[in-house]
């Protein structure tokens, strides 16, 4: 259960982002399917108690990968093998989860969330200070969106079973060593009971 520490929610300043969740990166972590459904199932919850969803995918236009420098250890070599095209099937999101009517959605071009889209100026507009993360990987962009989100004074919720990596070593540290300064750590049946409480 929800411990007294755990800060309530108020859904309409809060936004749910499901970050990475596209067809070229869901197979790569454990028990996928079992993860996409949980986090499709709190997708639905916190839809219907007016929480705001946003979809966060990364994929790459020709003039993207041409403004990638070599200094870049990671987006580089992504840029070299031109993978993940912004219309390949790869970067489309998970047709599980698919955004709706009103859902932010924007394409990234390096780990963050927010590095190299207009998100945080969406989510200002609509007001929101809270975030809760969920997304594959733990280790990639739940970590780099954590620390920028952090940073710029949100509160900020990991769902601890609505993220997954494919190092689950990687993942345990980062749950338990690293998130928890930044962040609270809660699963989808605790959300579920501080969206009941909102």
């Amino acid at each position: 259960m929800t411990t007294p520490a755990t800060p309530s929610i108020d859904p309409a300043r809060t936004a749910l982002l499901a970050m990475d969740f596209q067809n070229g990166i869901v197979a790569q972590v454990p028990e996928s399917d079992a993860l996409v459904n949980r986090v499709k199932d709190v997708i639905a919850d916190v839809r219907a108690a007016g929480v705001t969803v946003g979809y966060v995918r990364v994929a790459f236009t020709e003039d993207d990968w041409a403004t990638i420098p070599a200094t870049n250890k990671t987006f580089s070599a992504v840029a070299a093998a031109k993978l993940m095209h912004h219309e390949d099937d790869a970067t489309r999101i998970d047709t599980r989860i698919t955004p709706e009517d009103g859902d932010i959605v924007v394409r990234k071009i390096r780990f963050g969330a927010g590095s190299t889209t207009d998100l945080h100026e969406q989510l200002r507009d609509r007001g929101i200070d809270t975030l809760v993360l969920s997304g594959i990987s733990t280790s990639g962009v739940v970590l780099s969106t954590l620390i920028d989100a952090a940073d710029r004074d949100y509160r900020v919720y990991v769902l601890t079973d609505g993220v997954a990596d494919s190092r689950p070593e990687v993942h345990r540290v980062l749950l338990d060593e690293v998130f928890p300064s930044r962040a609270h750590l809660i699963d989808t049946a605790e959300l579920r009971e501080l969206l009941k409480t909102a």
